[in-house]
Protein backbone atom coordinates (compact mmCIF):
# COMPACT_ATOMS: atom_id res chain seq x y z
CA UNK A 1 0.00 0.00 0.00
CA UNK A 2 1.53 3.75 -1.17
CA UNK A 3 1.64 6.23 1.14
CA UNK A 4 1.65 10.23 0.33
CA UNK A 5 3.51 12.28 0.57
CA UNK A 6 32.79 9.86 30.19
CA UNK A 7 32.96 9.28 33.49
CA UNK A 8 30.10 9.02 36.12
CA UNK A 9 30.14 8.94 40.05
CA UNK A 10 27.46 6.42 39.13
CA UNK A 11 28.49 2.61 39.35
CA UNK A 12 27.90 0.26 36.06
CA UNK A 13 26.20 -2.37 38.19
CA UNK A 14 23.45 0.70 39.16
CA UNK A 15 23.14 1.46 35.53
CA UNK A 16 22.48 -1.96 34.27
CA UNK A 17 20.35 -2.53 36.54
CA UNK A 18 18.27 1.29 35.88
CA UNK A 19 17.77 0.06 31.87
CA UNK A 20 16.67 -3.35 32.16
CA UNK A 21 13.99 -4.59 30.73
CA UNK A 22 11.31 -6.94 31.01
CA UNK A 23 11.99 -9.98 28.76
CA UNK A 24 8.98 -11.09 26.36
CA UNK A 25 9.11 -13.77 24.23
CA UNK A 26 7.79 -13.17 20.35
CA UNK A 27 6.35 -15.84 18.21
CA UNK A 28 8.81 -16.83 15.78
CA UNK A 29 7.47 -16.26 12.15
CA UNK A 30 6.56 -19.67 10.68
CA UNK A 31 7.17 -19.08 6.73
CA UNK A 32 10.30 -18.52 7.22
CA UNK A 33 12.67 -22.19 7.18
CA UNK A 34 14.48 -21.51 11.16
CA UNK A 35 12.39 -19.56 13.75
CA UNK A 36 13.40 -15.82 13.61
CA UNK A 37 11.32 -13.16 14.84
CA UNK A 38 10.10 -11.02 12.14
CA UNK A 39 7.84 -8.46 13.26
CA UNK A 40 4.87 -7.75 11.03
CA UNK A 41 5.13 -4.03 10.38
CA UNK A 42 8.24 -1.47 9.93
CA UNK A 43 8.34 2.12 9.74
CA UNK A 44 10.25 3.76 6.68
CA UNK A 45 11.49 7.56 5.88
CA UNK A 46 8.76 8.87 4.07
CA UNK A 47 11.95 9.91 1.69
CA UNK A 48 13.20 6.12 1.55
CA UNK A 49 9.59 4.85 0.58
CA UNK A 50 9.25 7.37 -1.76
CA UNK A 51 12.63 6.12 -3.16
CA UNK A 52 11.80 2.47 -3.40
CA UNK A 53 8.05 3.01 -5.02
CA UNK A 54 6.39 2.24 -1.22
CA UNK A 55 4.78 6.14 -1.54
CA UNK A 56 4.46 9.05 -4.55
CA UNK A 57 5.90 12.10 -4.04
CA UNK A 58 9.16 14.62 -5.09
CA UNK A 59 12.12 14.48 -3.57
CA UNK A 60 14.48 17.73 -3.39
CA UNK A 61 17.32 15.14 -2.65
CA UNK A 62 17.75 11.47 -3.38
CA UNK A 63 18.97 9.31 0.26
CA UNK A 64 22.13 7.53 -0.75
CA UNK A 65 21.00 5.27 2.59
CA UNK A 66 17.58 3.82 3.17
CA UNK A 67 16.11 4.71 6.42
CA UNK A 68 14.06 2.47 8.64
CA UNK A 69 12.93 2.13 12.02
CA UNK A 70 11.15 -0.53 14.20
CA UNK A 71 7.58 -0.30 14.86
CA UNK A 72 5.62 -0.68 17.98
CA UNK A 73 2.23 -0.56 18.42
CA UNK A 74 3.11 1.73 21.58
CA UNK A 75 5.33 4.33 22.28
CA UNK A 76 9.07 4.13 22.87
CA UNK A 77 9.85 3.10 26.56
CA UNK A 78 12.39 5.88 26.78
CA UNK A 79 11.86 9.17 27.10
CA UNK A 80 13.78 11.35 26.01
CA UNK A 81 12.82 15.11 25.96
CA UNK A 82 13.18 16.08 22.17
CA UNK A 83 11.92 12.69 20.61
CA UNK A 84 8.66 12.35 19.23
CA UNK A 85 8.39 8.68 19.65
CA UNK A 86 9.07 9.01 23.60
CA UNK A 87 6.97 7.70 26.22
CA UNK A 88 5.36 10.63 27.37
CA UNK A 89 5.31 12.70 23.85
CA UNK A 90 2.03 13.90 22.84
CA UNK A 91 3.45 13.70 19.14
CA UNK A 92 2.44 11.54 16.24
CA UNK A 93 3.95 8.18 16.12
CA UNK A 94 4.66 8.47 12.49
CA UNK A 95 7.48 11.18 12.97
CA UNK A 96 11.06 10.92 13.97
CA UNK A 97 12.64 14.87 14.22
CA UNK A 98 10.73 16.84 11.30
CA UNK A 99 10.60 13.49 9.54
CA UNK A 100 7.23 11.38 8.59
CA UNK A 101 8.17 7.51 8.87
CA UNK A 102 4.68 5.44 7.65
CA UNK A 103 3.97 1.85 8.32
CA UNK A 104 4.51 -0.87 6.10
CA UNK A 105 3.83 -4.66 6.01
CA UNK A 106 7.92 -6.21 6.55
CA UNK A 107 7.63 -8.26 3.73
CA UNK A 108 6.11 -5.70 1.22
CA UNK A 109 9.16 -3.59 2.54
CA UNK A 110 11.59 -5.86 2.05
CA UNK A 111 10.09 -6.45 -1.13
CA UNK A 112 10.53 -3.02 -2.28
CA UNK A 113 14.20 -2.97 -1.39
CA UNK A 114 14.83 -5.98 -3.03
CA UNK A 115 13.71 -5.21 -6.09
CA UNK A 116 14.84 -1.40 -5.84
CA UNK A 117 17.72 -0.92 -3.93
CA UNK A 118 20.27 -1.13 -6.48
CA UNK A 119 18.34 0.61 -9.14
CA UNK A 120 18.33 3.95 -6.77
CA UNK A 121 21.80 4.48 -5.86
CA UNK A 122 21.14 3.11 -2.31
CA UNK A 123 24.40 2.24 -0.92
CA UNK A 124 23.60 1.37 2.99
CA UNK A 125 20.68 0.65 4.79
CA UNK A 126 20.06 2.54 8.27
CA UNK A 127 17.99 0.44 11.06
CA UNK A 128 16.69 3.29 13.31
CA UNK A 129 15.61 1.23 16.79
CA UNK A 130 12.92 1.84 19.33
CA UNK A 131 13.50 0.95 23.15
CA UNK A 132 10.98 -1.90 24.09
CA UNK A 133 11.13 -5.83 24.84
CA UNK A 134 12.32 -7.71 21.79
CA UNK A 135 13.63 -5.21 19.43
CA UNK A 136 17.29 -7.04 19.41
CA UNK A 137 14.83 -10.28 18.19
CA UNK A 138 13.03 -7.67 15.66
CA UNK A 139 16.50 -6.29 14.54
CA UNK A 140 18.39 -9.30 14.10
CA UNK A 141 16.19 -10.91 12.23
CA UNK A 142 15.40 -7.79 10.09
CA UNK A 143 18.91 -7.61 8.99
CA UNK A 144 19.34 -11.22 8.63
CA UNK A 145 16.28 -11.26 6.13
CA UNK A 146 18.18 -8.13 4.34
CA UNK A 147 21.40 -9.68 4.27
CA UNK A 148 20.38 -12.86 2.68
CA UNK A 149 18.77 -11.06 -0.60
CA UNK A 150 21.95 -8.42 -0.59
CA UNK A 151 25.48 -7.59 0.24
CA UNK A 152 24.27 -3.93 0.84
CA UNK A 153 26.02 -2.13 4.02
CA UNK A 154 23.98 -2.44 7.04
CA UNK A 155 24.00 0.25 9.97
CA UNK A 156 22.16 -0.51 13.03
CA UNK A 157 21.34 2.93 15.65
CA UNK A 158 20.20 1.18 19.09
CA UNK A 159 20.50 1.17 22.72
CA UNK A 160 22.01 -1.95 23.57
CA UNK A 161 21.80 -3.23 27.45
CA UNK A 162 24.02 -5.92 27.13
CA UNK A 163 26.76 -7.08 25.34
CA UNK A 164 25.06 -9.86 23.95
CA UNK A 165 22.92 -7.42 21.99
CA UNK A 166 25.72 -5.99 20.21
CA UNK A 167 26.98 -9.50 19.19
CA UNK A 168 24.05 -10.99 18.10
CA UNK A 169 24.01 -7.74 15.46
CA UNK A 170 27.20 -8.60 14.48
CA UNK A 171 26.56 -11.70 13.62
CA UNK A 172 23.32 -11.32 12.20
CA UNK A 173 25.51 -8.91 9.41
CA UNK A 174 25.27 -5.88 10.76
CA UNK A 175 28.76 -3.81 9.48
CA UNK A 176 28.44 -0.49 11.85
CA UNK A 177 26.34 0.22 14.81
CA UNK A 178 25.24 3.39 16.03
CA UNK A 179 24.65 4.46 19.94
CA UNK A 180 23.60 7.76 20.28
CA UNK A 181 25.26 9.61 23.81
CA UNK A 182 23.08 12.90 22.30
CA UNK A 183 23.82 15.36 24.52
CA UNK A 184 27.61 16.92 25.15
CA UNK A 185 27.25 16.32 28.73
CA UNK A 186 26.38 14.58 31.50
CA UNK A 187 23.81 16.64 33.52
CA UNK A 188 22.11 17.14 30.39
CA UNK A 189 22.18 13.96 29.24
CA UNK A 190 20.65 12.97 32.66
CA UNK A 191 18.26 16.07 32.63
CA UNK A 192 17.22 14.71 28.87
CA UNK A 193 17.21 11.53 28.53
CA UNK A 194 18.40 9.66 31.77
CA UNK A 195 16.77 9.75 34.89
CA UNK A 196 16.12 13.09 35.83
CA UNK A 197 13.57 12.30 32.41
CA UNK A 198 12.46 9.62 33.27
CA UNK A 199 14.16 7.17 31.28
CA UNK A 200 16.14 4.24 31.36
CA UNK A 201 19.96 5.63 30.10
CA UNK A 202 23.08 6.32 32.08
CA UNK A 203 25.80 8.46 30.91
CA UNK A 204 28.36 6.07 32.30
CA UNK A 205 26.96 3.11 30.51
CA UNK A 206 26.18 4.69 27.43
CA UNK A 207 30.25 4.61 27.42
CA UNK A 208 31.35 0.81 28.33
CA UNK A 209 28.64 -0.28 25.53
CA UNK A 210 30.42 2.37 23.05
CA UNK A 211 33.42 0.09 23.86
CA UNK A 212 32.08 -3.02 23.99
CA UNK A 213 31.02 -1.97 20.31
CA UNK A 214 34.69 -0.72 19.58
CA UNK A 215 35.71 -4.50 21.17
CA UNK A 216 33.40 -5.97 18.42
CA UNK A 217 32.91 -4.35 15.55
CA UNK A 218 36.57 -2.34 15.17
CA UNK A 219 37.61 0.99 15.63
CA UNK A 220 35.91 2.90 12.71
CA UNK A 221 32.87 1.05 12.77
CA UNK A 222 31.34 2.74 15.86
CA UNK A 223 29.29 5.74 15.65
CA UNK A 224 27.54 8.10 18.47
CA UNK A 225 25.08 10.96 18.03
CA UNK A 226 25.59 14.46 19.38
CA UNK A 227 22.91 16.81 19.30
CA UNK A 228 23.84 20.15 19.44
CA UNK A 229 21.35 22.85 21.02
CA UNK A 230 20.50 21.19 24.13
CA UNK A 231 21.75 23.59 26.42
CA UNK A 232 25.65 22.85 25.98
CA UNK A 233 28.35 25.06 24.92
CA UNK A 234 30.50 24.75 21.93
CA UNK A 235 33.66 24.21 24.21
CA UNK A 236 31.59 21.21 25.76
CA UNK A 237 30.37 19.93 22.10
CA UNK A 238 34.05 20.36 20.73
CA UNK A 239 35.06 18.41 23.88
CA UNK A 240 32.69 15.61 23.59
CA UNK A 241 33.65 15.38 20.04
CA UNK A 242 37.08 15.00 21.25
CA UNK A 243 36.73 12.25 23.57
CA UNK A 244 34.93 10.15 21.08
CA UNK A 245 37.78 10.87 18.48
CA UNK A 246 40.21 9.55 21.07
CA UNK A 247 38.61 6.14 21.49
CA UNK A 248 37.82 5.12 18.31
CA UNK A 249 34.37 6.26 18.27
CA UNK A 250 33.04 8.66 15.10
CA UNK A 251 30.53 11.74 15.97
CA UNK A 252 27.82 12.33 13.67
CA UNK A 253 26.38 15.90 14.30
CA UNK A 254 22.79 16.73 14.68
CA UNK A 255 21.32 20.38 14.57
CA UNK A 256 18.44 20.06 17.87
CA UNK A 257 14.74 20.07 15.87
CA UNK A 258 11.55 21.23 17.55
CA UNK A 259 8.97 19.14 17.48
CA UNK A 260 5.12 19.53 18.50
CA UNK A 261 4.17 17.34 21.26
CA UNK A 262 7.30 16.93 22.83
CA UNK A 263 8.92 18.09 26.26
CA UNK A 264 11.03 20.24 24.76
CA UNK A 265 8.51 21.38 21.35
CA UNK A 266 8.86 25.28 22.46
CA UNK A 267 13.13 25.06 22.72
CA UNK A 268 14.92 27.09 19.40
CA UNK A 269 17.52 25.59 17.28
CA UNK A 270 20.70 26.75 17.77
CA UNK A 271 22.03 29.41 16.09
CA UNK A 272 23.63 28.70 12.55
CA UNK A 273 26.94 30.27 13.08
CA UNK A 274 27.19 28.03 16.35
CA UNK A 275 26.51 25.19 14.61
CA UNK A 276 28.70 26.16 11.99
CA UNK A 277 31.85 26.51 14.11
CA UNK A 278 31.43 22.97 15.42
CA UNK A 279 30.98 21.30 12.43
CA UNK A 280 34.13 23.12 11.70
CA UNK A 281 35.89 21.75 15.12
CA UNK A 282 34.32 18.62 14.55
CA UNK A 283 36.57 18.38 10.99
CA UNK A 284 39.32 19.49 12.40
CA UNK A 285 39.46 16.89 14.84
CA UNK A 286 38.16 14.06 12.56
CA UNK A 287 41.00 15.10 9.93
CA UNK A 288 43.99 15.30 13.26
CA UNK A 289 44.46 18.81 11.89
CA UNK A 290 43.63 20.17 15.71
CA UNK A 291 42.91 19.57 18.64
CA UNK A 292 40.29 20.48 21.56
CA UNK A 293 43.32 21.50 23.43
CA UNK A 294 44.75 23.63 20.86
CA UNK A 295 41.73 25.16 20.55
CA UNK A 296 40.97 28.56 22.40
CA UNK A 297 37.43 29.51 24.14
CA UNK A 298 35.70 32.67 25.34
CA UNK A 299 32.42 32.02 26.94
CA UNK A 300 31.75 28.88 26.13
CA UNK A 301 32.26 29.85 22.41
CA UNK A 302 35.01 29.11 19.67
CA UNK A 303 37.46 31.82 19.30
CA UNK A 304 40.24 29.92 17.50
CA UNK A 305 40.54 26.47 16.03
CA UNK A 306 44.35 26.23 16.85
CA UNK A 307 45.09 26.67 12.62
CA UNK A 308 46.24 29.12 10.33
CA UNK A 309 43.72 31.19 8.47
CA UNK A 310 44.84 29.69 5.61
CA UNK A 311 43.73 26.20 6.15
CA UNK A 312 40.85 27.44 7.89
CA UNK A 313 39.71 29.15 4.96
CA UNK A 314 40.74 26.22 2.44
CA UNK A 315 38.38 23.76 4.93
CA UNK A 316 35.53 26.15 4.44
CA UNK A 317 35.59 26.37 0.26
CA UNK A 318 36.23 22.95 0.42
CA UNK A 319 32.73 21.78 1.88
CA UNK A 320 32.98 18.82 3.60
CA UNK A 321 32.70 19.67 6.82
CA UNK A 322 29.36 20.82 6.40
CA UNK A 323 27.92 18.10 4.80
CA UNK A 324 26.09 15.49 6.62
CA UNK A 325 27.79 13.54 9.02
CA UNK A 326 27.70 9.55 9.84
CA UNK A 327 28.06 6.18 8.84
CA UNK A 328 29.67 6.19 5.04
CA UNK A 329 27.08 7.18 2.14
CA UNK A 330 24.67 8.79 4.86
CA UNK A 331 22.98 12.17 3.77
CA UNK A 332 19.61 12.31 5.76
CA UNK A 333 18.06 14.40 3.50
CA UNK A 334 16.08 17.72 5.33
CA UNK A 335 16.20 15.58 8.78
CA UNK A 336 17.45 18.82 10.76
CA UNK A 337 15.83 21.29 8.33
CA UNK A 338 13.14 22.66 6.13
CA UNK A 339 13.46 23.01 2.57
CA UNK A 340 13.76 26.69 2.84
CA UNK A 341 16.65 26.44 5.65
CA UNK A 342 18.81 27.14 7.34
CA UNK A 343 20.32 24.03 5.90
CA UNK A 344 22.37 22.54 9.11
CA UNK A 345 23.78 19.76 7.20
CA UNK A 346 23.86 19.68 2.91
CA UNK A 347 23.29 15.83 1.92
CA UNK A 348 25.02 16.51 -0.79
CA UNK A 349 28.25 18.69 -1.13
CA UNK A 350 27.70 22.66 -1.09
CA UNK A 351 27.29 24.89 -4.31
CA UNK A 352 29.51 27.80 -4.22
CA UNK A 353 26.75 30.34 -3.46
CA UNK A 354 26.20 28.37 -0.85
CA UNK A 355 29.96 28.27 0.24
CA UNK A 356 29.85 32.19 0.44
CA UNK A 357 26.47 31.83 2.51
CA UNK A 358 28.60 29.45 4.75
CA UNK A 359 31.78 31.81 4.75
CA UNK A 360 29.11 35.23 5.54
CA UNK A 361 27.32 32.78 8.41
CA UNK A 362 30.97 32.37 10.70
CA UNK A 363 32.35 35.64 9.83
CA UNK A 364 34.54 34.38 6.81
CA UNK A 365 35.08 37.19 5.02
Amino acid sequence: MKHTALESSASIKDCLKASSVPKKLMKPNAKIGKPIWLPQKLRVSLGTAIALGLADGKLQALPTTAYLMTYRAGRCNANCGFCSQARESQSSPSMLSRVSWPAFQTEEALEAINKNLSKKGIRRICVQALNYPGVFKHLTSVVAQIRSMSNVSVSVSCQPSKTRDLQQLADAGVERVGIPLDAATESIFDRIKGRQAGGPYCWKKQFHMLKEALRIFGEGNVTTHLIVGLGETEKEMVKIIQECVDIGVLPALFAFTPVRGTRMQNVTPPPIREYRRIQIARFLVLSRASRFEKMHFAEGHITDFGVTENLLRRIVSDGEAFRTSGCPDCNRPYYNERPTGPMYNYPRKPKLEEISEIEEQIGLD
